[in-house]
């Protein structure tokens, strides 16, 4: 981040609450004859003894606003994790989203997931280890396309490929897939899953089938959502890669009510 003309509005945010704070804390009583006069001469030397002070020690404009970020994201967190209640249905039991796993499971969880993601590709693995050792879990597995229009083009595709009833095939087949994700290399994978790659082109443009993806987005967004793999365990909303064994501990605690 620059400082200077560049800063952004956060930056702009905490130099106006700043300067407030010193001028309410700071200032001595005045005669109410001189009080605009001083008011204005105090005010401007505050400000330049705040401008002196950040160009001198420009960190303290990237600390607060890396901190400012951080709050925000903690704020959000919360207020998704108070809306799961609101949308637990939607989230687990949308009809038209596919469930992995043991469909009648005592625990569910739901990934957000973007087949462009690597952490998502790399927490496959856990994933389906989880799902061969544990047969009471149902597995909630919602498209969230974010990173790119490859991404979008996957979700669509896979989506549609569960018309053909080869929905968890081709999605761990897309997952599995290194380097570019662009139509031809969406349908060479579908050809190998042994999808009609005719029929999956047509379904895949369907408005149902975007359909499912924009409401997915809607979800997430309601649920503080922003980033992939997200995992949905309970009243637990947890970002970022997990490993089999946080998995197996919050089970256990589930369990154990």
């Amino acid at each position: 981040m620059r400082v200077g003309n560049k800063m952004d509005w956060r930056c702009r945010r905490f130099l106006s609450l700043v300067g407030a704070a010193v001028f309410f804390w700071i200032l001595p009583p005045l005669n109410a004859g001189a009080e605009d006069e001083l008011n204005l001469n105090q005010v401007k030397e505050i400000n330049r003894l705040i401008h002196d002070y950040l160009m001198s020690h420009p960190q303290v404009i990237v600390e607060s606003v890396q901190k400012l970020r951080e709050q925000e994201k903690v704020t959000q967190r919360e207020q998704g994790a108070s809306n799961l209640a609101t949308f637990r249905d939607q989230l687990e039991n949308d009809p038209l989203t596919p469930v992995a796993g043991n469909p009648n499971g005592d625990v569910t969880i739901t990934e957000f997931f973007d087949y462009r993601c690597g952490y998502c590709k790399s927490t496959l693995s856990v994933v389906l280890q989880l799902l061969a050792e544990d047969s009471g879990v149902r597995l909630v597995l919602k498209e969230f396309p974010i990173l790119s229009a490859e991404s979008t083009i996957a979700a669509r595709a896979a989506l549609a490929a569960g018309i053909q009833g080869k929905y968890f095939k081709f999605h761990n087949a897309l997952m599995g897939a290194r380097g570019s994700l662009g139509k031809d290399e969406i349908m060479d994978i579908a050809a190998k899953s042994g999808l009609d790659t005719s029929r999956l082109a047509l379904d895949m443009e369907t408005p149902h089938i975007q359909a499912q993806v924009d409401a997915n987005h809607e979800l997430a967004a309601s649920l503080g959502i922003r980033g992939t793999p997200t995992f949905v365990i309970g009243n637990q909303i947890l970002p970022g890669a997990i490993d089999v064994d946080t998995l197996r501990q919050i089970i256990q605690m589930m369990r154990a009510g």
